[in-house]
């Protein structure tokens, strides 16, 4: 859903920092290969994770849905120098194109790709983490930010995408339309949550940010 004009977007987009070169061939090569390519993260809001990582300048992050590495990619931009960027994702027949890229950047080396279930692999990685991104299964939104809490620390920043879906959440709740359903849900529990302080921003469809308290 665009929440702004074209011409809007477009003049927001090119009054911030150019789209690198290397995420312009992911773009293209997604949109060729790969379903569903609207998923990518796109230039925007990728510059907006960038700045974001940039200012936390964490030295280790999660990620919960690497999809193609598009916002793995900017994520990575702020890391320390001896740091690590845990993604995980679900669909292995994505693997070989994140890890192509991930090596075609500057951080392939502190990139580490997980395969699976992040409700399984997540409480598993023995981290504490300054910076989380969640951008997977809306319905799972909540169990995601359980798992992931409990691996952070005071001041650490939890990043939840899509969480507008489209204008759904303020549209007449369909029964069968679970996803919107569960991001009610999480919205709600995020902004009275204890644990965390929360900001909803209106980019693309929707970027919480909530600091861990």
């Amino acid at each position: 859903m665009h929440f702004l004009s074209p011409i809007l977007e477009s003049y927001i987009a090119n009054s911030s920092e150019d789209e690198p070169e290397l995420l312009q061939e992911l773009t293209r090569e997604t949109h060729l290969k790969v379903v569903q390519p609207r998923m990518i993260t796109g230039h925007f809001q990728g510059r907006v994770l960038s700045m974001l990582s940039k200012i936390i300048n964490p030295k280790y992050i999660l990620e919960i849905g690497t999809y193609t590495g598009y916002s793995a990619l900017c994520l990575a931009e702020g890391l320390k120098k001896n740091g690590e960027l845990h993604t995980i994702e679900v669909n292995e027949e994505l693997h070989q194109m994140q890890r192509k890229y991930f090596d075609k950047s500057g951080y392939g080396n502190q990139i580490i790709q997980h395969v699976g279930d992040a409700l399984d692999i997540a409480p598993s990685l023995n981290r504490t983490f300054d910076l989380v991104f969640i951008d997977a299964q809306k319905v799972n939104y909540d169990a995601y930010f359980e798992a992931v809490i409990k691996k952070t620390k005071p001041g650490s920043i939890i990043l939840s995408d899509n969480v507008l879906w489209s204008g759904k959440v303020v549209e007449p709740l369909q029964k069968s339309d679970k996803a919107t359903a569960a991001l009610l849900e999480y919205n709600k529990k995020l902004k009275e949550d204890p644990r965390v302080e929360t900001v909803l921003l209106p980019i693309r469809d929707g970027l919480t940010l909530s600091r861990v308290l």
